[in-house]
């Protein structure tokens, strides 16, 4: 559905704006579906972030501060979320061995496992853009890059 519709509004200053506003209101829209489909798993967004970056250090811990610069939300407290991920048991906590200011963080195998049921998810939170082509989905991803220059 065209923004104009989806906003109720037919003008905008110019295209750049209009970029903009299509660009947060997207990204809104994206996000909602995101949170609905990890409410399904009892995790939210940024803990599914914390998991995947943790299984992506192939079984190597994670300081908080890595955590941190490569979550995608930058404004989320990586240490709450740490802690909200270990009562449920899905990480393990550690004091570091060489910085005992740092901790060392680690996915759990029932962590692991969580995951494992949300790839098997992720093919069906992907069917709200799977009407865009490869090429197109290609397409996007460059423009978006090329606007964070």
């Amino acid at each position: 559905m065209k923004l104009e519709s989806e906003i109720k509004q037919s003008r905008f200053k110019n295209e750049y704006q209009k970029l903009s506003v299509n660009i947060i209101y997207t990204s809104n829209w994206l996000s909602h579906h995101h949170v609905r489909h990890c409410k399904d798993y009892g995790i939210t967004p940024e803990q599914f972030n914390i998991l995947r970056i943790l299984r992506g250090q192939h079984s190597k811990p994670a300081t908080v501060n890595l955590l941190i610069d490569r979550m995608l939300n930058k404004m989320s407290n990586a240490s709450r979320l740490v802690e909200k991920l270990r009562k449920k048991g899905l990480v393990e906590r550690q004091i570091n061995a060489a910085d005992r200011r740092a901790c060392d963080v680690v996915i759990t195998a029932k962590g692991l496992d969580l995951l494992k049921r949300l790839d098997k998810a992720e093919k069906e939170w992907q069917k709200i853009i799977s009407h865009l082509s490869v090429n197109e989905a290609k397409t996007i991803n460059n423009l978006l890059d090329k606007l964070r220059k």
